[in-house]
């Protein structure tokens, strides 16, 4: 049994990994603001606290020690370089959740090698000073350069699922089922998801085997948008309207110039398998519009 600390686990993948961990019997806290409901109950302890307030964190974490962290809700090098300062010596390994964007999309199939954090020049400021794919690249700067703990960095693409509060896939299915104009620039772009299952899973799993440094975590297989598409409308009976200039409402949550996704032969050679993407996407996709149909009757 290990003693985890999970900051943000009340929603989505991070969720998806609290019921894991939860089910193998460690002894698990989460760290929230506390404004969603906790849905594990006494099945883990509750910190209440802003993650960006870094005396509350300090305070409410205390001086305890712990087997893992993962932290799910780190967004710019402030955010890691508090970290580092208030698990020094408290943590064995940390896990942060980062993602694709720290690649550019440039059609060209990304490896772990080809965003290197351990000598990227770090620049400190908060979220709002950067981008979400900069702020997430200090971040990994800060935690490979500076902590004195064993770290991980997760890099995710898309996260895709039923409980997705980003509604970015919803955006689609509602877009050609109501026959309005979806934005896109490059159809034939090609990209990476995950499951927030896989998700989950897959952060259990670096967690218990110690895999350290960045590594890509994807489905196996991409889709172009233009087939992602074609799902969406076999399932809606209806055909997408794709438009380069639309307003900006309208434009593809998904819409990149180039392909953009990643190789994961880092994870496949330490263990881990992944599932297809064409095992769950075209479920998702149908239980997304199943839902959209319960509720208009």
């Amino acid at each position: 049994m290990k003693k985890i600390l999970v900051l943000g686990g009340t929603r989505f993948f991070g969720k998806r990994l609290v019921e894991l961990l939860v089910k193998d019997g460690h002894d698990v806290t989460i760290a929230t603001r506390g404004n969603l409901a906790n849905p594990f109950g006494d099945k883990v302890k509750q910190i209440t606290v802003d993650r960006l307030n870094a005396k509350a964190l300090k305070s409410a974490v205390g001086n305890e020690q712990w087997d893992i962290v993962y932290d799910n809700i780190c967004y710019s090098p402030d955010d890691a370089a508090v970290a580092c300062a208030i698990f020094d010596k408290n943590v064995v390994h940390y896990i942060f959740t980062s993602t694709l964007s720290v690649y550019p999309a440039d059609g060209v199939a990304k490896i772990e090698e080809d965003f290197d954090p351990y000598n990227y020049p770090i620049q400190m400021g908060d979220r709002n000073a950067f981008s979400y794919g900069e702020g997430k690249r200090l971040a990994e700067a800060v935690f490979f350069q500076k902590a004195t703990f064993s770290v991980t960095a997760i890099r995710f693409p898309i996260v895709i699922g039923e409980e997705d509060y980003t509604e970015r896939l919803l955006f689609h299915v509602d877009h050609v089922k109501n026959e309005e104009d979806i934005g896109i620039v490059n159809t034939e772009a090609r990209m990476s998801f995950i499951s927030s299952d896989e998700a989950g899973s897959f952060l259990r799993w670096v967690g218990l085997e110690h895999v350290t440094g960045p590594i890509n975590a994807t489905l196996k297989g991409t889709y172009s948008l233009a087939e992602m598409l074609e799902i969406i409308e076999e399932e809606v009976g209806k055909k997408a309207i794709v438009s380069a200039e639309v307003e900006q409402a309208n434009v593809s949550p998904y819409n990149i110039p180039n392909s953009w996704y990643m190789e994961t032969l880092k994870a496949e050679s330490a263990g881990y398998t992944f599932t297809t993407l064409n095992s769950s996407f075209p479920q998702l996709v149908h239980k997304l519009v199943q839902e959209i149909h319960h509720k208009t009757i």
